[in-house]
């Protein structure tokens, strides 16, 4: 256990701004599924603060130790953790999916949670690679 916490600390250890760039990103990304998911009534979090919560607090911590796998290895650990949120957030009502919602209609309600587990378990490769570009863009242009 002990090599795993310092595996898990090497990995969150980084530069301020990669991530300052982290928490920019996911947040503006969390605000908008958010809101894209209020305006199609699909789902949306019960209260906007959840974006902090569940997006900076507990997604960007992920990324960073997912952050220089395969694209695979990224998505299976991020569907885990997904797995866990999306059912933690249903079972204690902090997520509300809207009834008979497009998704719901499209691979029937017993699959809601599921398919918003397999979606957004892409974050964790799209978001790296994302942050990555943007923090190589912002802040190592200079050294070219």
């Amino acid at each position: 256990m002990k090599k795993f916490f310092h595996f898990v600390k090497s990995k969150v250890s980084v530069d301020k701004r990669l991530l300052l760039t982290y928490c920019l990103v996911y947040f503006l990304w969390g605000l908008g599924m958010n809101w894209f998911g209020r305006q199609m009534e699909i789902a949306r979090f019960t209260f906007w603060w959840q974006v902090i919560t569940c997006y900076i607090l507990y997604m960007v911590p992920i990324s960073l130790v997912l952050r220089g796998m395969p694209f695979h290895r990224q998505y299976a650990y991020g569907l885990i953790a997904m797995g866990l949120l999306e059912f933690s957030g249903y079972a204690l009502q902090t997520s509300y999916a809207y009834p008979d919602n497009i998704l719901d209609r499209f691979f029937n309600i017993r699959n809601f949670s599921l398919g918003m587990a397999l979606f957004f378990a892409l974050y964790f490769p799209l978001g790296n690679w994302g942050v990555g570009k943007i923090y190589t863009a912002l802040f190592h242009a200079d050294k070219e």
